[in-house]
């Protein structure tokens, strides 16, 4: 299916970008930045929200809750992580303020969204993934404050936030002996070097801007960087391709149809099916990367946003 409408209306503010970390955090791009991420037909769900921490074997992990209501009886949770190639993002940003606020509404649940350290500075791996253990960790043991069952907590993210909530989901199966009650990959990185692009799927991306690209040299580069060294030491809980997938939980892949990432999620997924996982991938047609950004009046991330909440929601309880 052709690029969405609203989508291509948008692109055209990214026109001579040099990529897009320079068009999300250079200063002279702010006013084009404020129009791209400008939704004036959008209100976002008015929700209880609260920020806290969790304890984590680096310090303090940030967090924040979404849709509690004490007394409403335990209900499930999804710990959300955000993407942005390990260095970017923020709990403000649409992809994690909105998804949790949308998910939390459509869903039923608690959302609880992770501050995890990014990959600038010197921080590498394993830090953002014991961020997120971390957190889960936390959520579990806090369960009768938070109002939710501890055996249907369920962890997903977006692009680089999905790889820390899959590696997350193989640790606590393999430390824990307690896997997640779901697991969410939304257009999500698995691989440490990016498989090629089939003729049809580059056919597809070239239809795409360049600064909307993922190209091999690109992500080898955020994976070299999250790693802090070649990427041929890297482990399952890294890069979660590498690792034993038997027994991890169900799964929903979600690909944007316009991604170069997709190819990683789709093998992914075809991984999880060889070793028995129960596994759900679903495209989401017209869209490029990242479309967890774009506001719920679009249809194909409204409709993304329903099938993650009644994943979450729907998730059987955990036994040990």
């Amino acid at each position: 299916m052709p690029i969405h409408p609203e989508v291509l209306k948008r692109l055209k503010l990214i026109e001579g970008v040099p990529d897009m970390r320079a068009f999300f955090e250079d200063p002279q791009y702010a006013e084009r930045r404020a129009a791209y991420r400008s939704w004036p037909d959008y209100e976002v769900p008015d929700i209880p929200v609260r920020d806290t921490t969790a304890p984590g074997p680096h310090g303090p992990v940030p967090v924040r809750v979404y849709g509690e209501r004490p007394g409403a009886g335990p209900r499930p949770c999804l710990v959300w992580m955000h993407g942005g190639a390990f260095m970017m993002g923020d709990l403000d940003m649409p992809e994690a303020d909105w998804t949790a606020r949308e998910v939390a509404v459509r869903g039923d649940v608690v959302v609880v969204s992770v501050d995890y350290r990014l990959c600038r500075n010197g921080v590498h791996h394993p830090v953002p993934h014991d961020d997120v253990v971390a957190a889960v960790r936390w959520v579990r043991e806090s369960a009768d404050e938070l109002g939710i069952d501890p055996d249907r907590v369920s962890a997903g993210g977006a692009s680089a936030g999905a790889n820390l909530a899959a590696g997350a989901a193989l640790r606590l199966r393999d430390e824990d002996q307690r896997p997640l009650a779901c697991l969410v990959f939304a257009y999500g990185v698995a691989h440490a070097v990016l498989p090629a692009l089939p003729p049809e799927y580059l056919a597809l991306m070239d239809e795409l801007p360049p600064e909307m690209r993922m190209p091999p040299a690109m992500h080898r580069f955020f994976n070299h960087n999250y790693l802090g060294g070649p990427l041929s030491g890297a482990d399952g809980y890294a890069f979660p391709i590498l690792g034993d997938l038997r027994g991890l939980c169900p799964t929903l892949v979600l690909n944007g149809e316009y991604d170069d990432l997709r190819v990683s999620g789709e093998g992914f997924a075809a991984a999880l099916a060889r070793a028995g996982a129960d596994v759900r991938q679903v495209v989401v047609r017209t869209m490029p990367h990242g479309f967890l950004n774009w506001a719920a009046t679009l249809e194909p991330t409204a409709s993304a946003l329903d099938l993650i909440s009644s994943t979450v929601r729907q998730a059987e309880r955990i036994t040990a």
